[in-house]
This record gives structure tokens, C-alpha cells and sequence, in this order.
């Protein structure tokens, strides 16, 4: 049997009993509050698991830890698409689509150059978009399983029943503006690729907006219009580069208003998409989406201030089918960086059920009653 001595400066000898206090600062010495005595001991800290108070973020309070997840590891699953494949494959799809009605509309209004430009512009996009996406899921027997069903509720089966009814008449309508044979043939292939353009541009903002990474879905209300504005602006740009200037005043037009329209959506969508936002504000994205910016805009104001002069025009067309593509790349990016990060899908989460609990709990609530049960 152990045995134990009791002395001034605790017990000694002896082993600690059931209601010992653990955690507790033991000063140098031995000595430390005794059993019993009215001096008040300061309880170890509690933190979540995973956080560390000794780690501060810039911006906390001194107090309060940091903020991590288990084993610092993504609370989501980080997408599997790669670049360039799949920002390679947004951009083409933009391209594409505002090709096809570009297109069909220079086909209307006689410009005949314009037209055979933009139809070429709108099949090979399609071409080229179907072969990052073919690439990036490995075998092309995955994107012909994709056409054994038609599911309204998923964006890459519509968008895979999409571009295999765009690109063939996108091809059809190419060929016989290069050709000149077959034109009705090629007036009917040109009004269905027209009417397949609209959505090819579109659903590929669908398509990740409806995952779970934070910078993409939180931005779905103005992701379509963003994509859309921007496979124009780079559509009408690719114009202004392939076709001669007196063919080309609407698109001018058409090219400063997109371009436009392309950076102000941007930027409304990453400061109303709260903290997942901050993703497109900082790192490499950062980078991307302000280089976008600057050749958007510098496109859009070259294509109307020197209108008639063939370099300028020439300049405007690549700035902007630059910028477009630069845009796609960054938006592929910051949804990587909030796909890593925790707080991006925490954070929001716990502020949703904070406005909750206190619209439960507002005037006319039943919050109130709730908690006092």
C-alpha cells in the first residue's frame, strides 16, 4: 500500500483522488491551491476540435482561436475538373453560342463575310468544346453514356444533348457558307444552331452553379447573365478580328455593350455573394479576373473610338476574346480556392441559421416560446 504524506505544500506520496481537478496550473514548487479552499482556479480553455488558441487570424480578437476544420482537411470535395480543360471548355461554349446567333443574324442582313466568319467561329468553338470536355473525362465512351438519357434536373445531361445537337448544325451551317452549296440546307442549319446558341452559352453556368463550391453556387442568380455578356463580347471580338470593318458597325456596337455589361455583372456578383466573394479578390484569381477586366474594357473602348480604322478594330477584337477567356480561368480558380477552404462553406452556413433563429425568434415568432420550453 502506497503511503501518503500530508504537508503544507499539498498531498505527497499519494495518488489523486476521483474528484481531483485536472488541468489545473500547478505553480513551481509543488504548492497549488488545497482541497477545499475558497481561492477561485481559472478552468483550462475549451476550444472546438481542430483549433489551436495560440494561432491568431489578422483581424480577430486576441482571444479568439482561429478558425479550422478536422485535420485541416476541405469540408467539401474538391471538383476532379482540371484546367484547361474545363475553363477552356466554359470559355469555347461562350464562344460558341454568341458565334451562332452572330451569325445568324450578319446572315439576315446580307454581310455575307461576317456571316461565313462568325458560323466558322461558332463550329469550330463547338468542335474544340466538345474535345476539352471529352478530354477532361478521360474516354469518349463516358460522353456518349451521357446521351442514353435526357434528365431535365441535371445540367450536364442537357448540356450534353445541347452541344450534340448544336455541333452538327453549327458544322452544317459553316460548311455551306464556306461553300456556297446547299443554301437552304444551310439557312436551316444556321436558325438551329442560332436557337441552340442562346442556351450552349448559358448552361455551362448552370453547371457549376449548381454544385456545393461556395464561389460558384453563391453567385447562380448572375453567373448565366455573366457567361452569356461574356461569350458575346468574345464572339463580337472575334468579328471585329475576321471580318472587314464596313461589315462590322453593329457589332461594334455590340461588342462595348457586352463588354460592358460583361465587368459590371462580374463585379455585382462578387459583392453580393458575401464571403465567398472574398475568392475572387484574392491569389491567382485575383490576378485573372482584374487582367480580364482591364482587356474588356480596354476592348470595349477601342471598338468605339477608332471605328473605321482596321488595327484598332483588330486590337479590340483580341482584347476582348482575351478578357473573356482570362474571366473564365479566374472564375474556374477562386471556385478551387473556396472548394479548399472551410470557412468558405462554414461561415456562411452558421449566418444562415444565425438569421434563422432570429427571425424565429423576431416579433410574431414562436423563437421566444421555443426556448423557454
Amino acid at each position: 500500500m502506497n503511503e501518503s504524506e500530508i504537508t503544507t505544500g499539498g498531498l505527497r506520496g499519494g495518488r489523486p483522488g476521483r474528484e481531483a481537478t485536472t488541468g489545473a496550473n500547478v505553480p513551481a514548487g509543488g504548492g497549488g491551491p488545497r482541497r477545499g479552499s475558497a481561492e477561485p482556479q481559472e478552468p483550462a480553455p475549451v476550444t472546438r476540435p481542430g483549433t489551436d488558441p495560440r494561432r491568431k487570424r489578422r483581424g480577430r480578437r486576441r482571444d479568439e482561436p482561429e478558425f479550422r476544420s478536422y485535420y485541416d482537411l476541405p469540408v467539401i470535395n474538391k471538383p476532379v475538373w482540371e484546367a484547361p480543360d474545363i475553363p477552356g471548355y466554359l470559355f469555347l461554349g461562350g464562344l460558341a453560342g454568341g458565334s451562332a446567333l452572330i451569325g445568324a443574324a450578319a446572315h439576315v442582313t446580307g454581310r455575307r463575310r461576317l456571316a461565313t466568319a462568325a458560323k466558322t467561329a461558332a463550329a469550330a468553338a463547338g468542335h474544340l468544346s466538345l474535345l476539352a470536355l471529352v478530354h477532361d473525362l478521360g474516354r469518349r465512351g463516358r460522353f456518349l453514356n451521357m446521351l442514353r438519357v435526357f434528365k431535365v434536373t441535371s445540367p450536364m445531361s442537357v448540356g450534353s444533348w445541347l452541344l450534340a445537337g448544336f455541333v452538327p448544325a453549327a458544322s452544317a451551317a459553316a460548311l455551306s457558307g464556306i461553300t456556297g452549296r446547299l443554301r437552304p440546307v444551310g439557312a436551316a442549319a444556321t436558325a438551329v444552331s442560332a436557337a441552340l446558341g442562346g442556351p450552349v452559352g448559358a448552361y455551362t453556368a448552370v453547371l457549376i452553379a449548381d454544385t456545393a463550391v461556395p464561389a460558384w453556387h453563391d453567385g447562380h442568380r448572375l453567373m448565366p447573365f455573366v457567361f452569356v455578356s461574356s461569350g458575346l463580347s468574345a464572339a463580337a471580338g472575334l468579328g471585329l478580328l475576321a471580318a472587314p470593318a464596313d461589315e462590322t458597325a453593329p457589332l461594334r456596337t455590340l461588342a462595348a455593350g457586352s463588354g460592358l455589361a460583361e465587368v459590371a455583372l462580374s463585379k455585382v456578383m462578387e459583392h453580393t455573394m458575401g464571403l465567398s466573394g472574398e475568392a475572387y479578390r484574392t491569389g491567382r484569381a485575383r490576378k485573372l479576373m482584374r487582367a480580364a477586366e482591364a482587356l474588356t474594357l480596354g476592348g470595349a473602348a477601342l471598338a468605339v473610338v477608332r471605328p473605321h480604322r482596321r488595327l484598332p478594330a483588330a486590337a479590340a477584337g483580341a482584347a476582348l476574346v482575351a478578357g473573356s477567356a482570362l474571366a473564365r480561368f479566374g472564375i474556374f480558380e477562386a471556385g478551387m480556392v473556396s472548394a479548399e477552404d472551410p470557412k468558405y462553406t462554414v461561415v456562411p452556413q452558421r449566418e444562415r441559421l444565425e438569421r434563422a433563429k432570429a427571425r424565429a425568434g423576431g416579433p410574431g415568432g414562436h423563437g421566444g416560446a421555443e426556448a423557454g420550453r
